[in-house]
C-alpha cells in the first residue's frame, strides 16, 4: 500500500520519494537513507553503504533491498543478529513499516511515498473548520481534494485541534454525504466489548449476548466510519481491522458467516504513530493502510492569526454578538500570548465560560476571561507532570524543544535551509520533515 503523504507549500510541485530506511533509536537516530534498487549493506565498517556508529553493530551486519512487495533483509553473520518483531532472522521479506533491531539501533523500513505539494486553498473554511492562516488553508486544500475519493484518511494532531470536525467535513463533501456518518471512539470502548462494538456479534457469542447485534462497520454501511483515537486500538484486534480495510469483510464475534460492508474509514489519533510502530504497539501495515492520505492538524499556538475570527465565531455562538464585533486590543493580545494546550476546544470553552459569567454591561475588553495560570507561556518549556502517560508527556516536551530550536536555527541561517542543515548537523531531508512537523517549512528558503 502506497502512502500519499501530502505536504502543502506555496509551490505546486510533484515528486516521488524512493523506498527508504529511517533510524528510530540509537547513536544515529534521525538518519534517513533512500534505498537504491540494488539495496544497501548496513554495518559499522566505513566501507558499508550505511555506516552506523553503534558499537554493538557488526562491521558488515546485514543487507536491505527494496522489492515490489516489501524489503529483502539478509543477516551477514552478525555477532548480535538481526531482529524483526523479537525474532532473529537470517533472510526474510519484511513488510513496509517493519522495524529492524541491529544491536542497540532500531531501523524502520519505509515504502516510497508519492509526495504531492498542493498550494493553499483560497477558502477560509472547510465544513466547520475555520481559519485564514496558511497552515489551515493548506489543510483545506488537501481535504477538498481527498474528500472526492474513497481513500482512507488519517488525521494526526493534538487533542482539541478539530480532528472529528475534519472527519465530518470530509464526509459531508464526499459522494457518501447522504449515507451514515458513524463515530467510534477506540479509547472509550472497553477491552472486553470493543470487538463486538466494531464488528458485531451473534446471539450466544458470549454471556449476555441474547440477540444478534450489528457493529460500527455495519451501521456505517454506505457511508463513513470515523475511528477516533485509533492509536488506542488493542494490538490483538488490529489484524481484523486490517482485513476489513483490505477486503471489506468481517466476521461477527461468535459467527461463521462473512459479512461485507461498503465503508470509507477515516481515523484520527493524537499519538506518535511511528513511535508506537517501533514499540510494537501499532502494526506498521495497518498504519500504511489507514494513512493513504495523512493530514496533520496544527495546534492553535501555531496559528495565532486565526484567533480573532475564532473568538468572534464562538462569541456569536454564545449569543454575545455585540462583543463579537469588538474583538481586539489588550484582551486579544492576552489570548494570543496564551499557550492553548487544549487548542480550539479550550478556546471555545474559555469564551463560553466568559459569556456565561459576564455582566449585562460587559464588552469584549471587560469579559471575565479565565485562563489556567499553571500552563506555561508559548516561549517557555511545558511543565513536566506525571498526570498523563510517559510517552505523551515526553512528546510534549520534545515538541516544545524542537519548535524552539528550529525557530532559532532558521533565524541564525536567515531562512536558508541548506545553511540551517549544516549548522544543525542534520541531513537536509530530515530537517525538512522536522520543519513540516512543526509548521515552520513554508517561510524558509533553500539557496543551495
Amino acid at each position: 500500500m502506497r502512502v500519499t503523504r501530502v505536504t502543502n507549500t506555496s509551490r505546486a510541485l510533484g515528486a516521488v520519494r524512493a523506498m527508504s530506511m529511517r533510524v528510530l533509536a540509537g547513536p544515529d537516530a534521525g538518519l534517513e537513507v533512500d534505498l537504491p534498487p540494488i539495496g544497501v549493506v548496513v554495518g559499522a565498517d566505513p566501507g558499508c553503504d550505511v555506516v552506523l556508529a553503534d558499537t554493538s553493530v557488526s562491521a558488515r551486519h546485514c543487507t536491505v533491498r527494496p522489492t515490489p512487495t516489501g524489503f529483502d533483509v539478509t543477516d551477514l553473520g552478525s555477532k548480535n543478529g538481526t531482529v524483526i518483531d523479537g525474532a532473529l532472522v537470517t533472510k526474510v521479506t519484511a513488510p513496509p513499516g517493519a522495524v529492524l533491531r541491529l544491536g542497540h539501533t532500531l531501523i524502520q523500513l519505509l515504502p516510497g511515498d508519492e509526495v504531492v505539494d498542493i498550494p493553499p486553498s483560497t477558502a477560509d473554511h472547510f465544513g466547520q473548520l475555520y481559519g485564514d492562516s496558511v497552515a489551515m488553508r493548506q489543510v483545506f486544500a488537501v481535504l477538498e481534494r481527498a474528500a472526492r475519493s474513497d481513500a482512507s484518511i488519517l488525521f494526526l494532531g493534538e487533542s482539541g485541534t478539530g480532528k472529528e470536525l475534519a472527519a465530518r467535513a470530509v464526509h459531508d463533501a464526499s459522494p457518501r454525504k447522504d449515507g451514515p456518518f458513524v463515530v467510534f471512539d477506540c479509547g472509550a470502548a472497553t477491552d472486553t466489548l470493543i470487538e463486538s462494538d466494531l464488528f458485531g456479534h451473534v446471539r450466544g457469542a458470549f454471556t449476555g449476548a441474547h440477540a444478534d447485534r450489528e457493529g460500527a462497520f455495519a451501521a456505517a454501511h454506505g457511508g463513513t466510519l470515523f475511528l477516533d483515537e485509533i492509536g488506542d486500538l488493542p494490538v490483538a484486534l488490529q489484524p481484523k481491522l486490517l482485513r476489513m480495510l483490505e477486503a471489506g469483510e468481517v466476521v461477527p464475534v461468535g459467527g461463521r458467516k462473512v459479512e461485507r460492508h461498503d465503508v470509507r474509514v477515516v481515523a484520527a489519533t493524537h499519538r506518535d504513530v511511528f513511535g508506537e510502530v517501533a514499540r510494537g504497539g501499532f502494526r506498521g501495515d495497518l498504519y500504511y493502510r489507514l494513512a493513504v492520505v495523512e493530514v496533520h492538524l496544527p495546534p492553535l499556538r501555531q496559528r495565532h492569526g486565526d484567533l480573532p475570527r475564532l473568538i468572534a465565531r464562538f462569541l456569536e455562538r454564545a449569543g454575545a454578538t455585540a462583543a463579537a464585533a469588538q474583538v481586539g486590543g489588550a484582551a486579544l493580545e492576552r489570548l494570543q500570548r496564551y499557550h492553548w494546550p487544549g487548542n480550539v476546544r479550550e478556546l471555545r470553552n474559555v469564551i463560553a465560560r466568559a459569556v456565561a459569567l459576564a455582566g449585562p454591561a460587559d464588552d469584549f475588553a471587560s469579559l471575565p476571561i479565565l485562563l489556567r495560570p499553571t500552563v506555561a507561556a508559548a516561549d517557555e518549556p511545558p511543565p513536566v507532570r506525571a498526570d498523563r502517560p510517559f510517552h505523551e508527556a515526553k512528546d510534549a516536551v520534545v515538541e516544545q524543544f524542537e519548535r524552539a530550536y528550529l525557530t532559532d536555527l532558521l533565524r541564525r541561517a536567515d531562512g536558508n535551509l541548506s545553511q540551517a542543515a549544516r549548522l544543525a548537523g542534520l541531513e537536509r531531508k530530515f530537517l525538512y520533515k522536522l520543519l513540516e512537523r512543526c509548521g515552520l517549512r513554508t517561510p524558509a528558503r533553500d539557496d543551495d
